[in-house]
């Protein structure tokens, strides 16, 4: 699967995903501080599953209505970034086939998805 991982997103979450052999493009490695609109249509580019820890993406996505491929929201606060890179591996090995045109969050002991609407 491609994945665009937003600058928010910790490195060990970015390089276990490579490991488990997705595509992974990281805003922090090709133009930090982009704007989301610009982060948003990258993914888009690339068919990409957004990764992010940033909330505002569900405002772009539900309120704005812009088109998302899919956005994976990780909200894993007081983790440490090899734990967050666990779950976060684990979520997206389970889930895989349901993220394409979803939203979903992780959060401890939970994953939420949300289908989005065309």
């Amino acid at each position: 699967m491609n994945f665009l991982a937003d600058e928010s997103v910790d490195r060990p979450i970015v390089e276990r995903l490579r490991q488990d052999g997705h595509k992974v493009l990281s805003v922090a490695e090709l133009g930090p501080g982009m704007p989301d609109e610009a982060i948003l249509n990258l993914a888009n580019q690339e068919t990409a599953l957004l990764i992010t820890a940033d909330k505002d993406f569900g405002e772009v996505v539900y309120r704005q209505r812009l088109y998302s491929h899919g956005v994976v929201l990780i909200r894993l606060a007081g983790l440490s970034p090899v734990h967050k890179a666990e779950i976060v591996a684990l979520a997206i090995r389970e889930h895989l086939s349901e993220l394409p045109r979803s939203f979903a969050v992780i959060m401890p002991g939970m994953f939420r998805l949300r289908r989005v609407s065309e």
